[in-house]
């Protein structure tokens, strides 16, 4: 983590708002990070996955992104998306056997900074939610430094981190592999999905956060600065 990382997101966002121009950052900068005293029902969340080729963002690439629009608290399935990124030389293999992405299908996809500027685009405004938030927050901030010098100001939600905090809050012990996605889909009465596919990883999220909310919140009457990683 880099030490601009490390300052406050606000402070981080007028001081880029200020350095920046003509770039996909200085244009998501226009707009302003979503208020923490806002209620869920007045905010949108894009509820974001990677697949990578591995988890150190300072070697390994972004594969492919999916991503999905919460709005009203509704998933918007209509604005789901996914893209692949050309990655430089090969898919490993290890990746590609549990991504499923080959060669030819990533040589098609779209450079880094495309995707970024189309990641970007999406997010101004938003609140980004992902599972396990840390590895979307360290590709991102990596591709941002690649591309535009910079780490990325944003607000984020960890749907893990809820959990944690949940079981902390009614002083629950708990095992790691009870907070990954597929097992915490099927404590919140969730259906089955395929994991490992960015879209589905990214519809699989923002279904959790929808029930994490409901069943453990006043759905509409939280304010979003309770959920923020």
């Amino acid at each position: 983590m880099d030490w601009f990382s490390l300052l406050p997101v606000t402070w981080q966002h007028h001081y880029l708002q200020q350095k920046l121009v003509d770039n996909a950052l200085a244009d998501y900068l226009q707009t302003p990070l979503p208020d923490p005293q806002q209620s869920l029902a007045d905010t949108e969340f894009l509820v974001l996955d990677f697949e990578t080729t591995g988890l150190n963002p300072q070697r390994d690439e972004i594969l492919s992104a999916g991503y999905i629009l919460i709005k009203h608290e509704r998933v918007i399935l209509a604005q789901a998306r996914h893209h692949v990124c050309r990655i430089r030389g090969q898919v490993p293999a290890a990746s590609a056997a549990i991504h499923q992405i080959s060669d030819s299908q990533m040589q098609q996809g779209m450079d880094l900074e495309a995707l970024l500027a189309l990641l970007l685009a999406q997010l101004k405004g938003r609140v980004l939610i992902a599972h396990h938030a840390q590895i979307e927050q360290q590709f991102l901030n990596a591709a941002c430094r690649q591309c535009y010098g910079h780490s990325l100001p944003m607000r984020i939600i960890d749907t893990l981190k809820l959990e944690q905090k949940r079981l902390q809050h009614q002083q629950k012990t708990w095992k790691a592999a009870q907070l990954r996605l597929f097992n915490l889909r099927q404590h919140y009465g969730l259906p089955r999905y395929h994991a490992h596919h960015a879209l589905e990883d990214a519809i699989a999220t923002a279904e959790l956060f929808l029930a994490q909310v409901n069943q453990n919140h006043a759905a509409g009457k939280q304010k979003i600065k309770y959920f923020l990683y």
